[in-house]
């Protein structure tokens, strides 16, 4: 196992700032998700810390030991990509012994290796096939294995299930998760699935056009975003933006009106803001009087059902329980504990709410 460090970390290609001023400590033993949008710099920054790419400006650490100018080979870690990257005329067998071989380790030392691999990723009875005849998860289990055998002191996996379909990605989602756990091993976690982001990590960083937005625990990130980014990433269906203005000791819109929360007590009268609502924390009743809005979409879930309405000019979701009556142009009034609402900022996209 072991500690990772990013001091000022910076990777230009060209005048293209991938990754900007990365600082970023992960601990002996933690399982670290870096997710968000296609090209913001995750991948970048898993490559930097394998050594594929070199760093233009700062320090990478393992541990103690500065590791920017080493080689991939000298940096004793295992990596998983989104391709499996099997050798095709290998055996199973074969292609989970073949770095050890490489290595010129012991015969017998590599059978045992091979096979604690196997058992624990439950492919002992794959071992004798070729590639071409495995599943996509058991091709992704192999993979896996390749990387275990090495006993590496870090994991990096970029992707490794995105090849995958839904059923299989969730279930494949498990069991890394109950790996790893018995490994007790450091992982370093590239996605743009905030699902996995939010179910595998110990800690998750959030990255947006090369730079990290917030660094916590999946909850924490969740309950306690720091701008309107994190908020809209993590939720599905994601987070409502609205727009208001305080007035009166409230949050008000043209046809909605909540309650400050209670930190907000100093927001000045007359101010603009965007509130943050999580589909789940509002609720609906029927009702017929005049501060009600119509349904206008209702898509059930089979655990829940998601309703649509539109506050002002913002169509919003609003998760409701399965057995809803509900129904497109029913009439409603929202409501929401006021607690629960987020503010941030117009002009900047940032909390408002005091940051622990």
């Amino acid at each position: 196992m072991a500690s990772v460090r990013f001091e000022g970390v910076t990777k230009r290609y060209g005048k293209v700032e991938a990754v900007r001023d990365l600082h970023l400590y992960i601990p002996d033993g933690q399982f670290m998700t870096l997710v968000g949008p296609s090209g913001c710099g995750k991948s970048t920054t898993l490559n930097m810390l394998s050594g594929l790419d070199d760093v233009t400006e700062g320090e990478i650490y393992i541990d103690d030991q500065e590791v920017s100018g080493l080689p991939p080979g000298d940096r004793d870690i295992a990596m998983v990509f989104q391709s499996y990257a099997l050798y095709p005329h290998m055996s199973v067998r074969d292609n989970l012994a073949f770095a050890l071989k490489v290595r010129h380790e012991p015969r017998e030392a590599i059978q045992q290796k091979v096979a604690r691999a196997a058992r624990l990723l439950g492919i002992e009875e794959l071992l004798d096939r070729k590639p071409r005849q495995l599943s996509g998860g058991q091709r992704q289990r192999v993979a896996l294995g390749r990387a275990l055998v090495r006993e590496p002191r870090l994991f990096l996996l970029d992707e490794p299930l995105s090849n995958l379909d839904a059923k299989l990605r969730v279930q494949m989602r498990a069991e890394l998760k109950l790996l790893f756990d018995r490994l007790e091993t450091t992982v370093v976690y590239v996605t743009h699935d905030q699902v996995e982001a939010m179910t595998m990590s110990d800690r998750v960083a959030i990255f947006d056009k090369g730079v990290v937005q917030q660094v916590g625990s999946p909850l924490e990130l969740y309950e306690k975003p720091v701008n309107m980014f994190v908020a809209g990433f993590l939720g599905s269906p994601p987070m409502n933006f609205l727009d208001a203005e305080v007035a009166d000791g409230r949050l008000r819109g043209s046809d909605f009106s909540f309650g400050l929360p209670i930190w907000a007590g100093s927001l000045a009268r007359g101010s603009t803001v965007v509130l943050g609502v999580r589909p789940e924390d509002l609720t609906l009743r029927e009702d017929s009087g005049p501060a009600t809005v119509p349904i206008t979409l209702v898509e059930p879930m089979g655990s829940s059902t998601i309703a649509y309405t539109r506050l002002g000019d913002k169509l919003i979701a609003i998760e409701t329980d399965k057995d809803t009556k509900l129904n497109a142009g029913s009439n409603v009034a929202v409501d929401i504990d006021p607690n629960r609402l987020h503010v941030f900022d117009v002009a900047t996209g940032r909390s408002l709410a005091p940051q622990p």
